[in-house]
């Protein structure tokens, strides 16, 4: 493998890759916004708000494609501008039935699991602040309160 800017061993990008991305390493100005920013731009990149956002967009193209195609269906009748209303309202309908199937399948389970998540660390926080709080003792392992 050569050596460069995308070397794999190398974790840091190098500026070259930063330049390519249209951030001027050499501004002051441009350091001190991102410096500003850092953990704004940290949230949403590790976050899944580009997800939501895409699929936000993804059903209100398919909904307005899928009423387009119905409306221009309905209002011609020469054969080329019905095939076209007609591959309009199909994209439409499969593309915002295509956002509500991840929703389903994808989104709402993973947000049930990190609630779940979060339960289970709370419940053996809890535990444990119990545990260190008796003496070193956890609380019953069948649910109910140990008396004091």
């Amino acid at each position: 493998m050569t050596e460069g800017s995308g070397a794999k061993d190398d974790p840091h990008p190098s500026t070259d890759d930063f330049r390519a991305l249209g951030i001027d390493v050499d501004d002051p100005r441009a350091l001190a916004w991102m410096e500003a920013h850092l953990p704004e731009f940290r949230q949403q990149a590790a976050g899944q708000r580009p997800l939501y956002w895409i699929l936000a967009i993804g059903f209100v193209v398919g909904l307005a494609a899928q009423i387009g195609g119905f409306l221009l269906k309905t209002s011609v009748t020469t054969e080329p501008v019905l095939l076209v209303a007609d591959l309009l309202y199909a994209l439409g309908w499969s593309l915002w039935t295509g956002v509500v199937v991840v929703f389903f399948v994808q989104i709402w389970p993973e947000a049930k699991r990190r609630q779940l998540k979060q339960w289970l660390d709370a419940y053996e926080a809890t535990r444990r602040e119990h545990a260190r709080a008796g003496g070193g003792q956890a609380p019953g392992g069948d649910g109910a309160p140990t008396a004091r």
